[in-house]
C-alpha cells in the first residue's frame, strides 16, 4: 500500500468503500504505470494483493490493470528475489560473446551496444537502484550535436548556461511561435526517429489546431537493438533535450509535455528528471513536463503505442487516421518528436544548423559509439572514424538501420548516408544503427535472433504481425537447421512479409522481414 500511496498520495478516509467512475476514473487512469513501477520497485515484484488495491484507489478493473501487468517484459507477476540481473543476449552483445550467471536473466538490446557485453542488475526495496554495465568516458572531437557531452555537467544548469544554454531558447520567444516555426520548416529538419517526417510541417499541424490543450511528447524508448545515441544525449547533455521541447512546446502551444524513457535507461531518466526540475526553477520552462518510464515493450517507440502506454494501457499502436497532430496523447493534439530532432532544434535557432545525422556504430569494430557525420558521408568512411573491423578480419556484411533495417555486402559499403543515397539500393537509415560483422560472425544465428527479436516483441493486436512473425522465425529455423535451401520455404517467407507488409497496423509487422529477406537474397546466407 505505502508503494502506491507514495504516487497517489494518502487515501481520504473510507477511500476503499468508494468507487470513482466516470471523468474521474479517466483522469487517474494515467497513473497506473508509475503506480506499477512503485510497486516492483518495493517489492521485486507486482503482487495480486498490491495490485488489487491499485485497481481500487484507480477504479480499474483488476482484469484490465493484469493485462497492462503482462503486458510489459519489465514487470514481474512472481517473486524473483531483492536483486535481478539481466544480461543482454542480443545481436552485438552476442558477437561479444555473452556469459549469462546462474540466476540471470536472458533480455533484447539494453541499448549499451557501445559498450557490449552490457547487463543491468535491479535492487529492490525501500531504496530502489538500478546499475547499467559501467561506461569509459567519450569524447566527440568535431561534432556539433555532441560536443557538450563530457564538457557540460549533466546534472548543473549553470554549467550548461556557461556553454550557451537556453540562447536558443531565448531567440525563440523573440521571435514569436509562427517565426520559429517557420525557421524550423526552412531548415529540412527531418525528423530523426526513424520516419523522417518533415519536422515543421508536424509542428504547424499542431500549432493550427484548436482543440485544447496540446500535448508535446518526447520519444525516448530507443529498443531497436543496436540504437544507443538517445541515451547518450539524454545522459550527456539532458538540459539541451528540455531545451529542445522548451521550444517546441513554446511553438505549438502546447501545455503539458511528456519525456517517455525506457526503463532500461536508468541513469538517463534520473538526470533528465533533476535537469527539468533545475529549468522549472529557474524560469525556463512555462508549461508542465515529466518525465514517464516505459516498462519493456519495444512497440512502444511506435508512438500511438507510446501515447497508450502513457495512459496507462497495453502498449499497442492504434489504427490511423485520426493522426496524433489531430487526436493523440488523451484524444488530443500531440506533437511527438525525437530526442535528436529536438536537439537539433537548438542549432537551427542560433543559426548553426547543418544537415548531419548521429549514427550508432556497433559490433566487430575497433571504435564503437555514436558519430556524427554530414548527410550524405560514405558509409565507408563512418565504419573507418569508428576504427574498421579488427585487424587480420575481413568485412562480411553491415546490418543498416536495425533490426528493421537491411544487410549490406562489402560491395556496397560505398553508398552515401542520405535518405535519396540508401533508398536507391533498397536499404534505410531508420533508427541510424549500423552494425558491422566481420567473417567470424555466424550470419546464420544473427537472422535467427532477428527473427526472435520480432516474434518477443510483436504486441500480438493484429493477425498478420502476431502470426507472421512466429510463423517467420519457425520457417528460418527449419531452412537454417537443414542446411539447404527450400524454395517453398523461401516462397512461404516471401508470403508471410508481403502479408505483414499489407495488412499489419503498425511500422513493427511492416518492417519485420527486411532484415531477414535481405539476409537471404544478398548475402545468400542458406549458400553459404
Amino acid at each position: 500500500m505505502a508503494a502506491v500511496d507514495s504516487i497517489l498520495g494518502a487515501p481520504e478516509p473510507d477511500d476503499h468503500r468508494v468507487v470513482h467512475g466516470g471523468r474521474a476514473a479517466r483522469n487517474q487512469r494515467h497513473q497506473l504505470l508509475p503506480v506499477l513501477h512503485a510497486i516492483q520497485d518495493r517489492r521485486g515484484w507486482v503482487s495480486r494483493g498490491a495490485l488489487e488495491y491499485a485497481c481500487r484507489r484507480l477504479s480499474i478493473p483488476p482484469a484490465e490493470a493484469y493485462g497492462v501487468v503482462s503486458f510489459y517484459a519489465r514487470f514481474a507477476s512472481e517473486p524473483h528475489g531483492e536483486v535481478a540481473v539481466h544480461v543482454c543476449d542480443d545481436i552485438v552483445c552476442g558477437l561479444a560473446g555473452v556469459t549469462v550467471p546462474d540466476g540471470a536473466r536472458r533480455v533484447p538490446c539494453l541499448g549499451l551496444c557501445d559498450h557490449a557485453p552490457a547487463t543491468l542488475t535491479e535492487r529492490f526495496g525501500m531504496v530502489y537502484e538500478a546499475v547499467q554495465t559501467s561506461h569509459a568516458a567519450a569524447r566527440y572531437p568535431g561534432s556539433r550535436l555532441l560536443r557538450r557531452i563530457d564538457v557540460v555537467d549533466p546534472d548543473s544548469i549553470d554549467s550548461y548556461r556557461e556553454h550557451g544554454g537556453f540562447a536558443a531558447l531565448k531567440n525563440a520567444r523573440e521571435m514569436g511561435p509562427a517565426a520559429v516555426i517557420r525557421a524550423v520548416t526552412e531548415s529540412g529538419l527531418l525528423g530523426r526517429g526513424g520516419a523522417a517526417f518533415p519536422t515543421g510541417r508536424k509542428w504547424q499541424s499542431v500549432a493550427d489546431q484548436p482543440v485544447r490543450p496540446h500535448y508535446i511528447v518526447c520519444n525516448a524508448d530507443e529498443s531497436e537493438p543496436g540504437t544507443f545515441k538517445d541515451r547518450v544525449l539524454l545522459e550527456g547533455d539532458p538540459f539541451a533535450v528540455v531545451e529542445g521541447m522548451a521550444i517546441a512546446a513554446y511553438a505549438t502551444g502546447s501545455e503539458k509535455g511528456f519525456v517517455y524513457v525506457r526503463d532500461e535507461y536508468p541513469l538517463a531518466r534520473a538526470r533528465m528528471a533533476r535537469a527539468i526540475a533545475q529549468a522549472r526553477d529557474k524560469g525556463f520552462l512555462d508549461f508542465d513536463v515529466e518525465v514517464r518510464r516505459g516498462a519493456g515493450a519495444y512497440i512502444c517507440g511506435e508512438e500511438t503505442a507510446l501515447f497508450n502506454s502513457i495512459e496507462g494501457k497495453r502498449g499497442e499502436p492504434r489504427n490511423k487516421p485520426p493522426f496524433p497532430v489531430q487526436a493523440g496523447l488523451f484524444g488530443k493534439p500531440t506533437l511527438p518528436n525525437n530526442v535528436e530532432t529536438l536537439v537539433n532544434v537548438l542549432d537551427i535557432l542560433n543559426g548553426e544548423f547543418a544537415d548531419s545525422r548521429l549514427f550508432c556504430v556497433s559490433g566487430q569494430v575497433l571504435r564503437p559509439g555514436v558519430y556524427e557525420v554530414a548527410m550524405g558521408t560514405p558509409l565507408r568512411a563512418l565504419i573507418e572514424l569508428a576504427g574498421g573491423v579488427p585487424p587480420g578480419r575481413m568485412l562480411q556484411a553491415v546490418l543498416l538501420g536495425g533490426a528493421a533495417g537491411s544487410f549490406l555486402t562489402p560491395a556496397q559499403i560505398d553508398v552515401p548516408l542520405s535518405f535519396d543515397g540508401v533508398r536507391a539500393i533498397g536499404a534505410t537509415l531508420g533508427s541510424g544503427a549500423v552494425m558491422v560483422f566481420d567473417d567470424t560472425a555466424d550470419m546464420r544465428q544473427v537472422l535467427l535472433r532477428i527473427a526472435r527479436f520480432f516474434r518477443d516483441e510483436s504486441c500480438g493486436q493484429c493477425v498478420p504481425c502476431r502470426v507472421g512473425t512466429r510463423r517467420q522465425e519457425e520457417i528460418l529455423d527449419r531452412m537454417l537447421g537443414t542446411n539447404g535451401d527450400s524454395r517453398a520455404d523461401v516462397m512461404l517467407l516471401s508470403d508471410i512479409a508481403q502479408a505483414m507488409r499489407d495488412a499489419s497496423i503498425c511500422g513493427l509487422g511492416q518492417t519485420a522481414a527486411n532484415a531477414i529477406a535481405s539476409g537471404l537474397t544478398q548475402l545468400r546466407v542458406l549458400n553459404g
